[in-house]
């Protein structure tokens, strides 16, 4: 594999109710366990940062995607929707639904596109068969 590009972050504190840092300070901020998990909330999560950093990796394969492919994301929008998940022998995973939006292209063209960025989006590499994926064309 060739390298393309390494960042880092650091995270400090007490994990969930830390902070969370990247190496270049871009950023920089607090994480706390959400109140649904029975935390204090106020500040971002593990799996808020996951859901935007995924969001924005898939919009830019479908964006790669569309142009080889003639498709129109014109006005596209991807929504990640991230969730913790209990596993039978005790631990915990992630589950993930994609929704996206491409309002320029006919419904089966659409997710045509979007399984295609899906076999391209290094996110999606990185997961596949071990976090369920659900995507769907809005």
């Amino acid at each position: 594999m060739k390298t393309l590009y390494t960042t880092s972050a650091a995270a400090t504190g007490d994990g969930r109710n830390g902070h969370v840092q990247s190496t270049d300070g871009l950023l920089d901020a607090d994480v706390r366990m959400p109140v649904e998990l029975g935390g204090p909330g106020g500040a971002t999560n593990p799996e808020q940062l996951f859901a935007a950093g995924y969001a924005a990796c898939f919009h830019s394969a479908l964006k790669l995607v569309a142009g080889k492919l003639g498709g129109d994301a014109t006005d596209s929008e991807v929504v990640a929707d991230v969730s913790l998940t209990a596993l039978p022998s005790g631990g915990f995973g992630l589950a993930v639904a994609l929704e996206v939006t491409l309002p320029a292209m006919e419904h089966e063209a659409a997710l045509t596109l979007v399984k295609a960025a899906h076999e391209v989006c290094p996110y999606s590499n990185a997961i596949r068969g071990n976090v369920e994926v659900e995507l769907t064309v809005a």
